[in-house]
């Protein structure tokens, strides 16, 4: 297997870790099943949070300086790998939030290393970059799919001679969903799927091109000088508006799979639908070079932002009714993704000394994974209830969400992103020239 490939397969089973659980978390802590508060659901989201602090400081030293990157993936997936499985297993609040940690402080800094892994082996960033780091959001789609037939009542299907045919028998099967307690087992097969991938990922890892820490060059601790090039006024503006742009990221996986429930989307078909974006964020990847060389820096971060303010401005219009757009907008997800975030890793590795790459991905990484998203979980915890009434759902009284009003607030909180890029975010025009 060339390096190239090996770098795609790393980047398919990356993401399909995160893709198989990540959907539905929201889902499986709410009321109809863990019932979870509020509170308690925003810091379960915000173990990744915490853990982006500890994997600057941790997991970006030792890749950069003492430990080469292969080696620090395997560990760190196989430790929370078995942390991912013991989530099927735990209810309550305080286990489940203890492993929810232990994972998220193992797997957030490969993120920011599969990235400075894949960058130290591609000859062109922004040509390269986007058809290797495609397939993560190949491995997402790959990961949602599969829980369409995961909640399906098995016993209740009747059999494809009495169904009339395997079209019609596949019609029955897949609304044929379980309820209660049984749609909560299903629910706890996604951490199980996601365990699994990251012991495979642990062990591939010994195999990826060597990438070895670069001990003895710079500065010993690297997170420093990496923190220090935030004087730059460019860098500076995109860590600001990386914040925004990032609290409207999180909201889509907040609420969207409770909304999506709420206008009579069945439940094994969440994931699926939400997983439109990441099959087109596998276009939009494979565009990235172009795109960034067409339209520059700032047009093609302004364009990821107001990808944002068109998802979430027809998810405050939408409704049963409106059914087809909300599902169908998710296409914008996929520039949403590209155009902002990878843009930004590509930015930040064009931009940042050789000897901290690993550092400076850690270092947006803590805006996009930390910082961002323990503001996002508290956020969108309390907005829900603020825009929130009682009312009896099948027996069991439940909270309903205003979700018109609520998805005004990420709405607006994109088209702030974008104005703060056009008036203040100058990239060198040396590299405007290039481009």
């Amino acid at each position: 297997m060339t390096d190239r490939r090996k770098l795609c397969v790393m980047f398919f089973l990356e993401y399909f870790i995160k893709g198989a659980w990540l959907p539905l978390l929201g889902l499986y802590m709410g009321s109809r099943y863990l019932g979870f508060t509020g509170f308690q659901q925003a810091w379960v989201f915000n173990a990744f949070a915490v853990a982006s602090v500890t994997g600057m400081f941790f997991g970006g030293q030792l890749a950069d300086r003492h430990v080469s990157q292969e080696r620090f993936l395997a560990v760190s997936h196989l430790i929370g790998g078995l942390a991912m499985l013991g989530l099927a297993f735990v209810k309550s609040f305080w286990p489940f939030f203890g492993l929810m940690l232990v994972h998220c402080f193992f797997y957030v800094p490969t993120l920011s290393v599969a990235n400075a892994i894949a960058f130290a082996h591609v000859a062109d960033r922004r040509k390269e970059f986007g058809f290797v780091r495609l397939w993560g959001s190949v491995g997402w789609v790959a990961a949602a799919w599969p829980l369409i037939f995961i909640p399906i009542d098995w016993a209740r299907v009747p059999s494809m001679e009495q169904a009339g045919g395997f079209v019609s028998w596949l019609g029955v099967a897949l609304s044929t969903v379980k309820t209660g307690s049984a749609m909560e087992g299903a629910l706890t097969g996604t951490f199980l799927v996601s365990g699994a991938a990251s012991l495979v990922l642990a062990a591939f890892s010994l195999g990826l091109p060597h990438t070895p820490p670069s001990s003895g060059r710079g500065e010993p601790f690297a997170p420093f000088k990496a923190i220090r090039l935030l004087a730059v006024p460019s860098i500076l503006v995109l860590f600001i508006v990386t914040f925004f742009d990032s609290l409207v990221h999180y909201g889509y996986y907040f609420w969207t799979s409770r909304y999506l429930q709420s206008i009579g989307v069945p439940e094994n078909w969440i994931a699926p639908a939400m997983s439109i974006g990441q099959t087109m964020e596998v276009v939009a990847m494979a565009l990235l070079g172009m795109l960034i060389k067409k339209l520059g820096w700032r047009k093609t971060l302004m364009f990821g932002v107001l990808s944002q303010s068109v998802r979430f401005g027809v998810y405050a219009i939408g409704g049963p009714d409106l059914l087809w757009a909300v599902i169908g907008v998710n296409v914008v997800h996929g520039f949403a993704y590209a155009c902002f975030f990878a843009t930004v890793y590509i930015y930040v590795d064009e931009h940042f000394p050789v000897d901290v790459r690993s550092s400076a991905q850690s270092l947006f990484n803590l805006q996009i994974l930390g910082i961002s998203q323990f503001a996002s979980g508290f956020l969108w915890g309390w907005l829900g209830e603020v825009f929130a009434t009682s009312a009896t759902v099948g027996g069991k009284l439940v909270s309903v969400v205003d979700y018109h009003r609520l998805f005004l607030v990420p709405f607006g909180l994109s088209l702030v992103s974008a104005i703060l890029l056009a008036l203040f975010f100058h990239p060198p025009k040396e590299v405007e020239a290039a481009e």
